[in-house]
């Protein structure tokens, strides 16, 4: 499969990538909310196939302590393909450097992550500004 990958945003539809969220499915982001979110991050990733977005992820980091890779979406179409996979690997190996680095999985997906060399944590606590959704969808107990 022929991919261009793009490690900027110079180029985002913004309204797109939104779109690709909805989908994925992981959320209703709001264009405006993603431009200012991977503005601030450090790494990011997007793929695309003939013109259309079909993955992205991105890590906020520091630099040299932490590096929080998140927002990974693949088009359900190209789901099961390994772009996932390639993703997070790239922002891995960006984020080598830092002292940590962290994901939060999608219930269900863990397994996914621990075949990247992802380790289960047994003290992560969060506080999340839509507490009842992060209940029903099993992120937090």
């Amino acid at each position: 499969m022929n991919l261009k990958w793009i490690d900027n945003i110079d180029s985002v539809d913004w309204n797109e990538l939104s779109h690709l969220y909805k989908i994925a499915p992981l959320g209703d982001k709001k264009p405006n909310d993603l431009k200012m979110a991977f503005s601030n991050s450090m790494y990011k990733h997007f793929v695309y196939k003939d013109n259309q977005l079909i993955g992205v992820g991105r890590a906020l980091a520091d630099g040299i302590d932490c590096s929080y890779i998140c927002d990974v979406a693949i088009h359900p179409d190209f789901q099961g393909k390994g772009i996932g996979k390639d993703i997070v690997n790239k922002l891995t190996e960006q984020s080598k450097h830092h002292n940590k680095i962290i994901l939060f999985a999608s219930p269900g997906k863990e397994e996914f992550y621990s075949k990247l060399g992802y380790y289960k944590m047994n003290t992560a606590m969060a506080i999340f500004k839509n507490h009842e959704r992060c209940v029903k969808i099993g992120l937090i107990g």
